[in-house]
C-alpha cells in the first residue's frame, strides 16, 4: 500500500508541474467539485478540501494555476500516508 501511495505523489507532482509550465488550464468538472463534497476519512477530507479549493477558484475565478498548485500540496499528505502504509500503520494511526 504504501509504494502505491508513493507512486500516486509522483505522477501528481510530475503531472501538476508540467500543467504550471505548460500554463495549462485543467478542464472545469462541476460533477468532480459535488463529488469532492463527501468526504470520507481523513486522509481524504484534506485532500478533497485541497482539490476542491483549486477546482473552485479555477472554475469560479478563471484562476487555471491555482489548480496545479493545489494539487503540489497533496504529495506531502499522500507520501507521509505512504509511509505510515510502508511500516504498517494504519491511516488513522498515522502520526508524525
Amino acid at each position: 500500500m504504501g509504494a502505491c501511495f508513493f507512486a500516486l505523489a509522483a505522477y501528481i507532482a510530475i503531472d501538476a508541474s508540467v500543467d504550471l509550465l505548460k500554463h495549462e488550464a485543467s478542464r472545469v468538472t462541476y460533477l468532480g467539485i459535488i463529488l469532492l463534497t463527501l468526504i470520507r476519512t481523513d486522509i481524504c477530507a484534506y485532500l478533497s478540501v485541497i482539490l476542491l479549493l483549486g477546482l473552485a477558484l479555477n472554475a469560479v475565478l478563471g484562476w487555471w494555476w491555482v489548480d496545479p498548485i493545489a494539487a503540489l500540496c497533496m504529495p506531502p499528505i499522500i507520501i507521509r500516508e505512504g509511509i505510515a502504509g510502508w511500516c504498517g500503520k494504519t491511516c488513522s494511526h498515522a502520526h508524525f
